[in-house]
């Protein structure tokens, strides 16, 4: 009689399913439920008319006009150069490629202040950049093209850290294919590659509209703060802290949590549709 032997199991790095679960579960709670479930409870109590009349006051509507204006504008600009960099880094090899690659990091890393400093300092009347820009007529500190360049500095990331794994995930024998078929190379992408990452390209740029939306730091030092023209709705919450109208800040932070909620409902799809896109 043949012995079986026994399955092996594959050792776990971390701890058992209960104190695993029960630890994330833990910091979940804490870091992101309590503090979403208090500001919900603070805009519970002002009362649907109170809110309302908070969130559609003219300052207020003008806030939200400007960051969504200004957050769709970077969306746009980051669809189509984060697209290309990760073509780039991707498809083709150059020296400097793997530095490249490491420097589309840097928004991550770098606070959102010095961000939003470097960027004043640069697109300024005097900078290096807005020196040559302001003969010409374009201002860029103090706009909302500044406003729109502070957000697509600090959400280009999502678009390329998104797109590019399934770029790298193509079998090249597609394109060799269509080549073999005499396609052309914007048939190749526009038929055979695109739609292969359309998914993912839509939920990065739906992750980048979010992380714009909620932009804070590097918008305040390059918008100017001027109410109806620069002030965004994240900097008006905080004013409204400052002169400690509570009701006004949590109406005004409950409005962007709505947008926040909405777009991560959207990019969860998004990403949700590209798994079962690869996996067909």
């Amino acid at each position: 009689m043949t012995a079986v032997a026994a399955p092996i199991r594959a050792k776990r790095v971390l701890p058992g399913f209960t104190l695993s679960l029960g630890t994330t579960l833990l910091y979940l709670t804490v870091i992101i439920l309590i503090p979403v479930l208090a500001l919900i409870l603070k805009g519970a109590e002002i009362g649907p008319a109170r809110f309302w009349a908070i969130v559609s006051a003219p300052r207020a509507v003008a806030a939200f006009q400007i960051t969504l204006t200004a957050a769709a504008i970077a969306t746009a600009f980051n669809a189509v150069y984060g697209l290309l960099m990760a073509w780039v880094l991707v498809r083709y090899d150059f020296p400097g490629k793997r530095l490249l690659d490491a420097l589309m990091d840097i928004p991550f890393a770098l606070p959102t202040a010095v961000a939003g400093l470097s960027l004043t300092a640069l697109f300024s009347a005097n900078g290096w950049i807005g020196a040559w820009l302001e003969p010409q007529g374009i201002s860029v500190v103090y706009t909302i093209w500044g406003i729109a360049l502070a957000m697509a500095f600090t959400s280009v990331p999502f678009v390329v850290r998104t797109v590019q794994p399934v770029l790298e995930d193509l079998d090249p024998a597609l394109d060799q294919a269509a080549r073999t078929l005499g396609a052309s190379e914007v048939t190749i992408f526009t038929r055979v590659v695109f739609p292969q990452i359309l998914p993912a390209w839509l939920a990065g740029c739906t992750i980048a509209f979010a992380r714009s939306l909620g932009e804070f730091g590097a918008i305040v030092f390059i918008a100017g703060n001027l109410p109806f023209k620069t002030e965004i709705a994240a900097l008006l919450a905080f004013i409204r802290l400052e002169e400690f109208d509570y009701n006004g800040a949590a109406a005004i932070a409950l409005v962007l949590l709505f947008f926040a909620l909405v777009l991560l409902v959207v990019s969860n799809r998004l990403q949700a549709w590209a798994a079962r896109h690869r996996g067909a």
